[in-house]
């Protein structure tokens, strides 16, 4: 009897050490103080791990959408009609002017993808600002961490410096032309209310919200996928998640 009191102690013992070394280990990979893959990390290791992924994220994120289709044919980021003109549209394929309307949609997609190959050193320039507290935060928070800190302090600077790529973008693939041709088939509508909703600030939105999107695919690969750790600093960092 006292032999099986003894294994018993002895086993919970062990199963109460190794939660212990679990915790101590969380914690040693949180602090930079141990175990595998997060051995060593200092604090200028997060942030330049936490700034390569979010790098290698929008480089990749941005080649993707630039590409012929890259919007076009995607049906996560695909640029829909504007829906503060559904109307327009379903009144016009009403009249027989779908050919005109799939011409639109497609030349915003179009002006996204173009708009995309400019768009890496602005997305790139609003990654130098991070602060240890938000390092951390970002390293220990959920699969797309990273891309939301990145959505939260860069939406209002980044939609003002893409706002004008978009805009050039628009009239390079005669978006603002069909829109225009659109909007005045409409407006000549017997009753109709005039309308003319703002295309650049909407294509801006949109094309955005897709990179953000691709962005935040990137680092959830980054994380959960060894294989996308393309760097030392990347593999030192996430290696341990």
């Amino acid at each position: 009897m006292s032999k099986l009191f003894f294994m018993a102690v002895a086993t919970l013992m062990l199963a109460t050490t190794t939660q212990a070394q679990l915790l101590k280990n969380i914690e040693n990979a949180v602090s930079g103080k141990g175990s595998p893959g997060t051995a060593g990390l200092s604090n200028d290791d997060v942030i330049a791990g936490l700034k390569e992924a979010l790098n290698t994220g929008a480089h990749n994120a941005t080649g993707a959408a630039a590409k012929v289709d890259g919007y076009l044919k995607n049906p996560d980021i695909f640029i829909v009609f504007p829906p503060d003109a559904q109307k327009i549209k379903k009144e016009l394929i009403r009249l027989g002017f779908k050919n005109k309307v799939d011409q639109f949609e497609t030349s915003m997609n179009r002006a996204a993808e173009e708009a995309a190959k400019s768009a890496a050193p602005v997305f790139l320039g609003a990654v130098k600002n991070m602060t240890l507290t938000d390092g951390m935060q970002i390293l220990k928070g959920a699969d797309t961490a990273a891309t939301h800190y990145l959505r939260q302090n860069t939406t209002g600077t980044l939609t003002g410096q893409y706002t004008p790529i978009v805009k050039n973008a628009l009239d390079k693939v005669n978006a603002t032309a069909y829109w225009t041709e659109l909007v005045t088939l409409y407006n000549k509508i017997p009753l109709v209310k005039k309308e003319n909703p703002d295309l650049a600030s909407y294509v801006t939105s949109k094309a955005l919200n897709g990179l953000f999107f691709l962005v935040g695919k990137e680092e959830t690969k980054i994380r959960k996928d060894p294989a996308a750790r393309v760097s030392d600093i990347l593999k030192k960092v996430f290696g341990g998640k």
